[in-house]
Parts: structure tokens; C-alpha cells; sequence
């Protein structure tokens, strides 16, 4: 799949796995693998941007993926997030979409909606924003389809 069509169809939490179509290199060159790694991998899709325009030229649609977080002792320190435009020339492809009954939490701010947490229900979800402090998150069950909320309920937190 391409770029736009992740930005079309894949519902925020799906597992999005992308690739450039190279071979992975063996662990020896380092350099190289590393430099695979970067065009090569999968996260969870928590944002999707329209185009934007500005005075001399526009950005095209966009999306982010989670790849990650490293912490220590239960403290996040940092979080691996990258973003890939819709004229981005790799492969994507759906890996997994969010089961029917997860409860996603949302932040809107600035006309988008960004994935905070894919939770397994709406407790979890509760706990989940009292434990982080977003008072401004809503949440979102998971529909049947495990689309992006079209009949599934809005739940203010």
C-alpha cells in the first residue's frame, strides 16, 4: 500500500508496517543495518495530518507511528515517534487493526486527533488517564470493524 492509502483507510491504533523492499543486511555491518532499520519497521498509527498550506509551498498529508518508548525504573525517557508524508516512496502495509471493544484515548488540539493509549476497556482506559493526568482526553470504543469510531461510542473522560 502506499502512503495515502494508509492515511485513508487505516484506523488510529492499527499496527502499520512499512519497508523499502531491501534485504536485511547481516548483523556484522552494523552501519548498514542500522541505516536498514530506519527505512524498515512497524508502529502504531497515533496521528494523521491533512495537507497544510503555508505562504511559499505546502505540506502534504501526513501520518506518525509509535515505534516505541526506552525507560527506566517505570519512567519513560524517550519515545520514538516518526512521521511519513503521503508522497513517502515505501511500502506500507496493515499489520493489525484494533479489536472490536478496545477503547482508544484521544486528544484533539489544533483541528487533529492524536492516539495517546489503546486500552482493553474502558476501566483500563480510566486508570490509564488518572495514572498519566490528560484531563482534556476523551475516549473512543473500538466498533466491529475496527474502524475509526463510526458507530462506536464517544466517552468524555
Amino acid at each position: 500500500m502506499s502512503a495515502t492509502t494508509i492515511i485513508d483507510i487505516a484506523p488510529l491504533g492499527a499496527l502499520i508496517r512499512y519497508t523499502d523492499g531491501s534485504p536485511k543486511p547481516p548483523a556484522r555491518f552494523t552501519k548498514k543495518l542500522a541505516a536498514w532499520e530506519r527505512s524498515n519497521g512497524v508502529g502504531r498509527l497515533v496521528k494523521k495530518e491533512p495537507p497544510r498550506a503555508y505562504p511559499t509551498w505546502t505540506a502534504p498529508a501526513s501520518f506518525t507511528l509509535h515505534e516505541g518508548n526506552f525507560s527506566s525504573d517505570g519512567v519513560i525517557l524517550v519515545t520514538i515517534m516518526r512521521s511519513h508524508s503521503a508522497d513517502s516512496r515505501l511500502i506500507f502495509e496493515v499489520a493489525e487493526v484494533p479489536k472490536a471493544g478496545q477503547v482508544r484515548v484521544l486528544l484533539d488540539f489544533g483541528g487533529n486527533t492524536e492516539l495517546l493509549h489503546l486500552a482493553e476497556s474502558v476501566t483500563a482506559a480510566e486508570l490509564w488517564i488518572a495514572r498519566e493526568g490528560f484531563r482534556n482526553a476523551r475516549l473512543e470504543i473500538v466498533d466491529a470493524e475496527g474502524g475509526d469510531g463510526a458507530g462506536g461510542a464517544d466517552l468524555a473522560a
